[in-house]
């Protein structure tokens, strides 16, 4: 393959490499057309895929994505996001990443003061990164996500463990979401063995189920992740009168997302911050006014919030926003000799 540059980003500790110019040709008119072209075999794309995301270049814990046309003229640029094993709907960290990246390299013009919105076609929809800078410096960033809503609730599940209760809902992707402490678990580094272990049962488990089916586009079905979760002293305002039903008090959780298969997210996970967003919006545990303050196993933190509310697929749904921070970690140029055997490597989880 030809020399293929990339600049990588961390959002909350978890890895963002991008590719600006991938040199495949892709197949396909819209952003989702490309995901279903770059999964086919034999793909020239999923190759390049396994090169940047496996050892030595990589690791099993690597993601990023192929920096492609929009979809039409109402978004900046398109993205397919890659990990391990393949090619997800939707990367709220990833975005995040990409608003960083797209204005601190003028892809998308921002005052040095100010707002900008940096429009990105997913593969689950249109989604927005928006920028916030202060005297030429990007501070933050919120993503703001497709329609949210819940699948089902109380899903049985029968685990090593013993049998669980999950909620499943969709964020740009289908998470089905387990309360860690019901399984004697709690959300810490030295248990991510064990964290690991079930997030991949629950998924499997359900992954063909038929609370796992996106109503509107098989594409999109199938278990994404486990989000293994637990509750955390609430920063409430002071002059909160009740805990988490008082209309503007803070819902504090820390999380751990196992996705694809076994992989773990080092942030809280965007698009798996919108799903709890939307079943917690659904049991009335956050409204309008009030933020869910979402920790990572690494120690850092999502702040997702409540936009609006609508309906999609006769559903009860919510438009989420997940405010985050990622910052450049690198850039590099990547070579395969060809006489190299261990290409395009290898990963050992």
């Amino acid at each position: 393959m030809d020399a293929v540059s990339t600049v990588d980003f961390h959002t909350a500790g978890e890895p963002f490499r991008i590719v600006d110019d991938a040199g495949v040709p892709l197949k396909g008119d819209t952003v989702a057309e490309r995901r279903v072209h770059a999964m086919a075999p034999g793909s020239a794309l999923d190759d390049l895929r396994k090169v940047l995301c496996f050892e030595p270049r990589g690791h099993a814990d690597m993601y990023g994505g192929f920096i492609t046309p929009p979809d039409d003229d109402g978004a900046h640029f398109g993205v397919l996001f890659w990990h391990k094993d393949g090619f997800s709907t939707a990367c709220g960290h990833g975005t995040i990443a990409l608003g960083v990246w797209a204005v601190e390299t003028g892809v998308v013009a921002a005052p040095d003061t100010g707002t900008t919105e940096v429009v990105i076609d997913v593969p689950s929809g249109r989604v927005t990164a928006r920028v916030h800078t202060e005297a030429g410096l990007v501070t933050s960033v919120d993503f703001v996500n497709i329609a949210s809503y819940v699948l089902a609730t109380g899903v049985s599940v029968r685990t090593s463990r013993g049998d669980v209760l999950v909620d499943v809902s969709y964020g740009g992707a289908i998470y089905a979401q387990l309360n860690a402490a019901s399984v004697g678990l709690s959300v810490e580094p030295g248990n991510i063995d064990a964290l690991i272990a079930l997030g991949r049962e629950v998924k499997w488990a359900l992954n063909d189920a038929a609370v796992a089916q996106h109503p509107d586009d098989p594409r999109q079905s199938g278990i994404y992740g486990t989000i293994l979760f637990e509750q955390t002293p609430a920063s409430a305002p002071s002059d909160a009168a009740g805990p988490l039903a008082q209309h503007n008090a803070t819902v504090s959780q820390r999380n751990v997302t196992v996705f694809a298969d076994g992989q773990v997210d080092r942030s809280p996970c965007g698009s798996g911050t919108a799903a709890r967003i939307a079943t917690l919006a659904a049991e009335g545990t956050l409204t309008e006014n009030g933020t869910l303050q979402h920790g990572s196993i690494v120690g850092s933190t999502f702040a997702g919030s409540i936009l609006s509310r609508t309906r999609v697929h006769g559903r009860d749904a919510v438009i989420p926003q997940v405010s985050g921070m990622a910052y450049r970690t690198g850039e590099s140029t990547f070579t395969v000799d060809p006489r190299d055997p261990l290409t395009p490597g290898f990963v050992l989880r």
